[in-house]
């Protein structure tokens, strides 16, 4: 598979956190060719701050490879991880993060911040950005408006 296919399954994992009415974002892990995690935001769902995408895909990676350390690992990533999640990827020892769109006002891989290349961290994670940015920049563009949209009918309505 190429990463286009990747990250189009990470957008699939996005609509399924946008059906729950969570923020639309999903990450797959891909390990020697194979994928072998999957995550979507299921923070709302969860009650928990932590259930971001990229710590679902994580969790289920380290699983499925019978360990915490995820060397040879890519992740695929509709949005640029904030700070706990480029963490957690510094932490799994993951070997690449391809970025659909970036996060100027919380992204850690960049934007904000660059977690996963600053120097004086025992491990760097080599980033690629803009990978099918129109595609996942929309699916959250798309969810902020019809939020937005939602919250001012109820306003109306009373």
């Amino acid at each position: 598979m190429s990463k286009y296919e990747y990250m189009k399954e990470a957008l699939r994992e996005a609509e399924i956190a946008a059906q729950l009415g969570e923020v639309p974002i999903g990450a797959v892990i891909v390990h020697n060719g194979e994928i072998v995690g999957r995550g979507h935001n299921l923070t709302e769902t969860r009650k928990d701050p932590t259930a971001h995408a990229e710590m679902e895909a994580i969790r289920q990676a380290a699983e499925t490879l019978g360990g915490w350390r995820l060397p040879d690992c890519e992740m695929y990533v509709t949005c640029e991880p904030c700070s706990m999640c480029a963490g957690a990827l510094i932490w799994s020892r993951m070997t690449k993060v391809c970025i659909g769109t970036m996060d100027p006002k919380a992204g850690a891989c960049g934007s904000v911040f660059n977690i996963l290349q600053e120097e004086k961290l025992n491990h760097q994670v080599e980033i690629e950005t803009g990978v099918m940015e129109e595609e996942c920049s929309r699916i959250l563009k798309e969810f902020f408006a019809e939020l937005r949209k939602s919250r001012k009918n109820r306003r109306n309505e009373l």
